[in-house]
């Protein structure tokens, strides 16, 4: 998938709670490349589906 399809494909607006250090993290990336730090976290998530990137969760 492209970077250019993915701009043109639909967006669901949802609510999240995020660590305020992965907030801080990415506002200030956002400060060093002039993007908004959303579009930011979203094109990281696309990354990581793109890649088929999974994580090793275990609840105790």
């Amino acid at each position: 998938m492209t970077r250019e399809k993915t701009d043109k494909q639909e967006y669901t607006q949802i609510t999240i709670r995020l660590n305020k250090r992965i907030v801080e993290y990415f506002k200030n990336m956002a400060d060093k490349t002039g993007m908004p730090y959303q579009s930011l976290i979203n094109l990281y998530l696309l990354e990581c589906v793109e890649s088929g990137k999974s994580i090793d969760v275990k609840f105790r």
